[in-house]
């Protein structure tokens, strides 16, 4: 008999050490910084375009209208983030943790998502799309809008999480888990082909499903 395949994401605990003080001043758009704590960076309208963080704790920052374009972040940790804007098209996360963090409008369509836990964060648009998202953990987050359209996902999973309005336009799913995801409302629900839902969240979305269907609920 074939083994079965763990659905669930395959994501180890990040862990940082010998970290030493970086300059938030002195960074810039295509370098490499590696092994840094850099802390209280304000980079409003600053440019970090095609940058390459490795093995870093980045707290406490201020992201508004800044470059980042093809932005890699590996081993890395982002806490209490502050992102009124972000375009970040191209990026790459892998072994990532994200916490505390406050994002408005957040752009990373064309993005690669690789064991990255995003945690306890408010996210207003988050914009996903065609983005491949492999082994990836939101947990106790809440969405206005996550537009996950032409994304490719592979155990991608929700826990204690909610969302005003799901994009799933296109989606290739493997192993998605919305059972922890308290969904509004739907576009595209067809994406949501072989995903997991629970029992309760299936009678709260039956009238989305109705609609999608065009089949009306009377009583």
């Amino acid at each position: 008999m074939a083994k079965k395949t763990d659905p669930t994401p395959r994501i180890d605990p990040l862990r940082l050490h010998g970290l030493v003080d970086g300059d938030p001043t002195a960074l810039a758009a295509g370098e490499r910084y590696e092994g840094l704590r850099i802390a209280g960076a304000d980079l409003t309208e600053w440019d970090l375009s095609g940058a390459t963080f490795t093995e870093c704790e980045l707290a406490d920052w201020t992201v508004h209208d800044t470059g980042l374009r093809a932005i890699r972040l590996i081993e890395t940790r982002l806490e209490r983030l502050n992102a009124p804007v972000i375009v970040a098209p191209r990026a790459t996360l892998r072994d990532v943790e994200i916490d505390g963090s406050r994002l408005g409008s957040a752009e990373l369509y064309d993005a690669e998502l690789e064991r990255v836990v995003v945690s306890a964060s408010k996210l207003g648009w988050l914009n996903l799309r065609s983005s491949r998202l492999e082994d990836v953990v939101f947990r106790g987050c809440r969405f206005d809008e996550l537009d996950l359209g032409g994304a490719t996902l592979t155990r991608v999973a929700f826990e204690d999480c909610t969302v005003d309005r799901l994009v799933l336009h296109g989606v290739r799913a493997t192993h998605l888990d919305l059972r922890g995801l308290d969904v509004h409302a739907i576009d595209g629900i067809e994406g949501m082909r072989g995903a997991r839902i629970g029992e309760v969240q299936a009678a709260a979305m039956t009238r989305l499903f109705a609609a999608h269907l065009g089949i009306e609920i009377a009583d």
